[in-house]
């Protein structure tokens, strides 16, 4: 690809791309998904384990999926849905966890999100404010906070986590989320291994520059995630307004490790334990997803970047520490590590998903408005309910590229 021309660019093969550019290619726009990576999806991605089965190393759940656009597409596509309700929705086993001790925290809990419901009452401020001075479960609340945030709660904005809408349906597909993603756009134009080095939008058309050459098209649809666009000259002229709102929504960090386990019949399908419940440090275990002999564990914020400081191994063997710690010494010997992937460390992601600093909720509609009626912005990071999901990233694609059509419908510049 040393030279192409494009109506309109798609800068980005994640779920948002993909969903700007199905509803476009199917508008009869002519265009060309743009991606980094030498595969789409994003950080939706499914690889398949030793074992054979289907494990997804990115995003894995269909939240909020009885209104979920991707339940439709998996229903139209063929694809079998497992819609057991999952762990965190259950009662954790009681290693290190009592019943008493469980009820006790659920009330703590749900105090907290109660607070939070009423967050935008007032000005905004870290969501940790909202925390009962001196309860014992404070230090849990904040480390689940992890695995929804990527944060921890000195960090995020209350107004933009009270925001957040979630219908407590969650699904998942037994053949991986990633892969159901990466699909949708298996009859569209990519030009995969490609990152984008600079778009310059100071001529009649946009100038997009690429490892492989130049792109010159009427309008383009960015939808890379934050850590792209914060802090690095990606626009000529530059776009300031842009970079602010992205260092106002950095990625968070999640990561999960799978483990292969042994005697797995001992356990209860899709049961769940959390390692530690005094320290915000500690992961939570997925044992047996889908009924399979693993176990699914889940790191969140500062702790998966110290994991990830440390290399791929000091995931194993903080898991296996903590795990024996409940199950005792022999556990150890019944679960190897299967696979990991550092999203930290991800060149085209550098983080999870998005959430917003302190005062900053508003950042999100910043980030999603375009720009000249040509350059167009989506992402989760885009979404102001539903951030830090599939879903929401499919939702904002589709409202740019409904952004695009509106703007060809009135009269697109053509070169000269």
């Amino acid at each position: 690809m040393a030279e192409s021309d494009v109506e309109t660019a798609i800068i980005g093969g994640g779920a948002a791309g993909l969903a700007a550019a199905r509803r476009l290619h199917d508008a009869g726009v002519r265009c060309l998904i743009v991606e980094a990576r030498e595969r789409l999806g994003g950080r939706a991605w499914t690889v398949i384990d030793p074992s054979g089965f289907a494990i997804d190393l990115g995003c894995g759940w269909l939240h909020s999926a009885d209104r979920n656009p991707w339940s439709e597409i998996a229903h139209a596509q063929g694809r079998a849905i497992d819609q057991t309700p999952p762990p965190w929705s259950r009662p954790s086993l009681t290693h290190g966890f009592s019943a008493a001790e469980r009820r006790d925290y659920a009330q703590a809990s749900h105090a907290f999100y109660e607070r939070l419901d009423t967050a935008e009452q007032q000005p905004d401020q870290p969501a940790s404010a909202l925390l009962e001075p001196g309860c014992r479960w404070n230090n849990l609340i904040v480390a689940i906070n992890t695995f929804v945030s990527g944060a921890e709660l000195p960090q995020v904005s209350a107004h933009d986590l009270a925001r957040y809408e979630d219908t407590g349906v969650n699904w998942r597909l037994t053949d991986g989320l990633g892969a159901l993603v990466s699909s949708y756009a298996a009859s569209m134009p990519a030009a995969l291994d490609c990152p984008v080095h600079r778009i310059d939008h100071s001529g009649l058309r946009l100038r997009i520059e690429t490892a492989k050459g130049v792109i010159a098209a009427d309008q383009a649809i960015i939808a890379v995630p934050t850590s792209a666009l914060a802090g690095e000259q990606l626009f000529a002229p530059a776009l300031p307004q842009k970079v602010e709102a992205a260092l106002a929504l950095p990625l968070g960090l999640d990561d999960k490790l799978f483990l292969s386990l042994d005697q797995a019949e001992e356990f209860e399908k899709e049961s769940r334990l959390l390692g530690r419940t005094d320290r915000t440090g500690t992961g939570a275990y997925h044992l047996r997803p889908f009924g399979r002999p693993q176990v699914e564990a889940y790191f969140g914020g500062t702790l998966a970047r110290e994991l990830e400081a440390a290399g791929e191994r000091a995931f194993f063997e903080f898991a296996s520490g903590e795990l024996t710690a409940l199950l005792g010494s022999d556990f150890a010997r019944r679960i190897k590590p299967v696979r990991v992937h550092r999203w930290g460390a991800d060149p085209f992601a550098r983080g999870s998903y998005s959430y917003a600093l302190p005062g900053q909720a508003d950042a999100r509609a910043a980030l999603a408005a375009s720009v000249d009626n040509r350059l167009f912005f989506a992402g989760e990071a885009c979404s102001r309910h539903d951030y830090s999901t599939v879903h929401g990233a499919f939702l904002t694609g589709v409202a740019a590229a409904d952004q695009v059509l509106a703007v060809r419908r009135k009269g697109s510049p053509r070169p000269s």
